[in-house]
């Protein structure tokens, strides 16, 4: 049985499209509605404002991540790191099936907003700590096989191959190239995970 969407989840899930492809403050709430097929009314009954519909965005993609990340990271059948490269791996497909388009959500926002609004401030860190620690976990599990070095800070490793995948997801977008997240990929394998 399907699980019926109801107005709110949809219009969560179609504004995250459009801020996706637009960003937060070309989308209009109205654009929204008519694409979700919802009536005005309908806005301001499940979100206080246009803030408040943002924040729900991010934890929206935040989840969608999430459960992305799981499927790849909770396979013990494959080694820690290999987990982390077919993530990555994983993305460069999806970009290539869109031109190169949109990045991540949540960097684009993090660039928009985050020193706009101190609210999207911290649910963006939010989602950016959830995010870092799927990769912080299977470090952790690499360190516990002696696949990395001992010299390698955990925590500071992470949060580097999450910022640094930011970085080259705007380098692509600038060259509708996957170059950039090859490069990222290699450099992180072949020089920074290199026990």
């Amino acid at each position: 049985m399907m699980k019926k969407t109801n107005s709110r989840d949809k219009i969560i899930e179609v504004g995250a499209q459009i801020i996706h492809r637009k960003g937060y403050n070309h989308t209009g709430i109205q654009e929204v509605l008519t694409a979700a097929g919802v009536p005005k009314g309908s806005f301001y009954f499940y979100f206080k404002n246009k803030e408040d519909f943002g924040l729900q965005i991010i934890d929206y993609f935040t989840e969608f991540y999430s459960q992305q990340a799981n499927l790849v990271f909770d396979d013990q059948s494959v080694p820690p790191l290999e987990r982390i490269k077919r993530f990555l791996e994983g993305f460069i497909k999806i970009f290539e099936s869109i031109d190169f388009t949109c990045g991540c959500l949540i960097g684009n926002l993090a660039q928009e907003m985050g020193d706009l609004s101190p609210a999207f401030r911290i649910k963006l860190k939010e989602s950016v700590d959830i995010m870092t620690d799927f990769y912080a976990r299977a470090l952790k599990e690499a360190r516990q096989r002696d696949d990395i070095s001992a010299r390698l800070d955990i925590a500071e490793t992470a949060d580097f191959i999450l910022t640094s995948w930011q970085g080259a997801l705007v380098r692509m977008k600038i060259e509708q190239s996957a170059r950039p997240l090859k490069n990222h990929i290699k450099f992180i394998f072949e020089f920074i995970l290199e026990s």
